[in-house]
């Protein structure tokens, strides 16, 4: 399941720690960025600010840099993200249904359903994900709009926690 730290199908990047995050080279910082929200503009942002004295100074640029991206970044980080699943030993029932909500979803709004699950034991990973989909389809497309936006930032928020963390 997709957690806020975690980016299925994506490189796992160790924890650089903060010092380490604000030595790395420009290009290390961008690309270790771009794991955290797919946006080149974002990622660019955050690395050409350093160094951050703390992690609240990294995670109120991060945001700050959100609130400032254009449709086309949000779209560009969207088009970076993998639908939350299930774990493989899950029943192919749930496979499927699953499969069946996130096509409803993608046909509906665009583009992937995001979710941060850090609020939640994986044990209720799947019916927070069910759910979730659930709701958000009778969204308006402006609603999910600023939904998803809020899904992606706390999607960062986590990811970046993780990459700073100390190792």
């Amino acid at each position: 399941m997709q957690s806020c730290g975690s980016v299925p199908g994506r490189a796992s990047r160790s924890p650089l720690g903060l010092p380490g995050f604000n030595a790395a080279s420009t290009a290390e910082a961008e690309a270790a960025l771009l794991e955290c929200y797919g946006s080149r503009r974002w990622a660019k942002r955050l690395a050409d600010h350093r160094p951050y004295p703390d992690l609240d100074a990294l995670l109120a640029a991060a945001d700050e840099a959100g609130y400032d991206l254009s449709p086309a970044d949000r779209a560009e980080a969207l088009a970076a993200e993998v639908s939350p699943g299930l774990p493989p030993d899950a029943p192919h029932s749930a496979h499927l249904a699953l499969a069946a909500a996130h096509a409803a979803y993608e046909c509906r709004f665009g583009h992937v359903f995001v979710i941060c699950l850090d609020d939640f034991r994986s044990a209720e990973h799947p019916d927070q994900v069910l759910a979730g989909i659930r709701t958000r389809l009778g969204h308006e497309p402006e609603e999910e709009r600023v939904v998803t936006a809020d899904e992606m930032r706390r999607l960062a928020r986590g990811r970046i926690i993780e990459l700073v963390s100390s190792q």
